[in-house]
């Protein structure tokens, strides 16, 4: 796993065929999240409204490309 937070030029390089899951959550509460019993729900512990999108990237030759679009 590559996690989506971090400090700059620190953490996994990202190699030419790795494909990565970008999957930004915006909430009104804190930050702390757990995952539900499903082993597949992930909700912020103090259960607050949240937002969360993901776009699929490839990394290629030519740079990275989305694969997929809003």
């Amino acid at each position: 796993q590559i996690p989506n937070f971090g400090k700059p030029g620190r953490g996994p390089r990202l190699e030419i065929g790795m494909v990565l899951a970008i999957e930004p959550m915006v909430n009104l509460g804190g930050y702390q999240v757990e995952t539900l019993k499903d082993n597949w729900t992930v909700v912020t512990k103090d259960r607050k409204a949240s937002a969360h999108f993901e776009h699929t990237v490839a990394i290629t030759e030519n740079g990275p490309e989305i694969l997929t679009r809003i």
